[in-house]
């Protein structure tokens, strides 16, 4: 596992952590589906740095705050001031809420699913050998109103890849908020060295492709009747941009 992998890891001990504690560590191993082995590292040196502690097998967080310094980032625009910033565990419930509210209309089936497996899962952040996946999310007055995701598998010849969804509640919309966090995710992911990011997306879903083409994301290819929806046969636009 390299580096920033293992940081990702770390990170999602402590936001468990820091929702759950005092947990017991056998707890968060399983819940998080970590191996014996990369698990106890991982609290070894959040307890080295002081920001895990544990008492009677039992794990607590030692301060409040960002696990990265990863600070929100405001910004004023139309009638709404929001803030951009990394999800966190306490943000699950309220998020899948969200996901669930913005593709109601069956119009995002990728961001539908996301929002079924974190139901399953119960945690935001997914660190293993097969997959990862990481959130940021806009928020008004604290609470969600919009997320990007990327997801990204762990195999090496896919490595340069993610999947990328974002959305917006529909009364946030038009405010610039779905750009700004498209742009997060995207320089979240040069940051991590991906290369391209792609999505697919139903063809009845006009307005979302066309906002990825005004931001530089080109249609790939599309299959034919991939989708059935409301009984309805619809297409699959395959879109993606290069970093």
């Amino acid at each position: 596992m390299n580096e920033t992998l293992d940081h990702k890891s770390r990170e999602a001990i402590y936001e468990y952590v820091d929702e759950f504690g005092p947990v017991d560590r056998e707890q968060v191993r399983d819940e998080l589906g970590f191996d014996q082995g990369a698990f106890g590292n991982h609290v070894t040196i959040l307890k080295r740095d002081g920001r895990l502690k544990e008492t009677n097998g039992k794990l607590e967080t030692t301060f409040e705050g960002d696990f990265d310094g990863d600070t929100a980032t405001t910004f004023s625009e139309g009638d709404v001031t929001f803030s951009i910033r990394p999800a966190r565990q306490p943000d699950h419930s309220g998020l899948v809420e969200v996901i669930r509210e913005t593709v109601a209309d069956g119009r995002d089936v990728v961001a539908e699913n996301i929002a079924d497996i974190l139901d399953n899962e119960r945690v935001l952040f997914r660190h293993d050998d097969v997959q990862s996946r990481v959130f940021f999310v806009a928020t008004v007055d604290g609470d969600v109103v919009g997320w990007t995701n990327l997801t990204h598998p762990e195999l090496e010849k896919l490595s340069h890849t993610a999947e990328l969804t974002v959305g917006v509640l529909p009364e946030y919309r038009r405010n610039g908020i779905g750009s700004h966090l498209l742009q997060r995710g995207l320089e979240w992911a040069g940051e991590e060295g991906y290369e391209r990011i792609y999505n697919s997306i139903p063809s009845t879903n006009e307005k979302a492709i066309e906002f990825l083409k005004d931001h530089g994301w080109e249609i790939e290819a599309t299959r034919e009747d991939h989708y059935r929806i409301d009984g309805e046969y619809v297409d699959e636009v395959m879109m993606a941009v290069w970093i």
